[in-house]
């Protein structure tokens, strides 16, 4: 396959590398565009004010892009201009944490695969579930090989994969399981701190509580060290308040 690889963590964060080298050694051929800097929970921001560079990186069998811009700047900029023809796949990734439940609206990296699926290419998103990850060699030989295996062209229109791998080894991990995502939304808070000039600053953080989390769904299963996919189609519709609306007003 043709592919764009993407992600958020950076051009040189130790999940997109693995990914790279894993593609390569599959025989696909990889081109890489993907943020100079990390650009983790922006969503789908675009850079509409500046302009955007790119940086060439060549180093230890790598070669990729850096955009010094969003993780949706990277899709564009690839599919639009950077790349000579139009990729197979755009795969986004492996990002170091999960993207399940509501993350999948903060997350960069299912932005980047969003993107790619808007301009109606399969496109897939990968995580992992850990956010100082050492060594996603296995996860990203995993990814590799499931690739040939996913029916690409009998999926819908601008459907998006979210794969999802739990914190442990490839030999711990149970079976993939496809599910829904988590509906349940966190509970935020912000720990405020000082810094070292006695000046207030906030650092938020968060969890989704266990008892709105339902079993069948991808945040449990992947506590449960299964191996999570989820199809996603951003129709953001409310069907049952567009009809009741619909009646109400008309």
């Amino acid at each position: 396959m043709n592919i764009l690889l993407a992600n958020d963590d950076g051009i040189q964060a130790v999940g997109l590398r693995s990914l790279y080298h894993a593609l390569v050694e599959a025989g696909h051929a990889v081109h890489v565009v993907a943020p100079v800097t990390e650009q983790s929970a922006v969503g789908h921001a675009v850079t509409l004010s500046m302009p955007v560079r790119v940086k060439e990186f060549r180093e230890d069998g790598f070669h990729g892009r850096g955009v010094y811009g969003t993780p949706v700047d990277c899709v564009k900029l690839g599919l639009s201009t950077l790349l000579d023809e139009k990729p197979d796949l755009v795969l986004s990734g492996i990002n170091a944490g999960a993207n399940v439940g509501v993350d999948i609206l903060y997350s960069g990296t299912v932005s980047a695969a969003t993107e790619g699926a808007l301009m109606e290419i399969p496109s897939m998103a990968v995580s992992m579930d850990n956010f100082n990850p050492e060594d996603l060699g296995g996860q990203a030989r995993y990814t590799a090989d499931m690739l040939p295996r996913i029916p690409w062209e009998r999926l819908p229109r601008k459907c998006v994969l979210n794969l999802n791998f739990p914190d442990c080894s490839m030999e711990e991990a149970r079976e993939l399981v496809v599910c829904p995502h988590t509906r349940a939304s966190y509970t935020d808070w912000y720990d405020t701190r000082q810094d070292p000039r006695g000046r207030a600053y906030y650092w938020l953080d968060g969890t989704i509580p266990p008892k709105r989390i339902s079993r069948d769904r991808d945040r449990a299963l992947l506590t449960k060290r299964h191996i999570t996919l989820t199809p996603l189609h951003f129709d953001f519709t409310d069907r049952e308040a567009l009809s009741m609306l619909g009646r109400q007003l008309s």
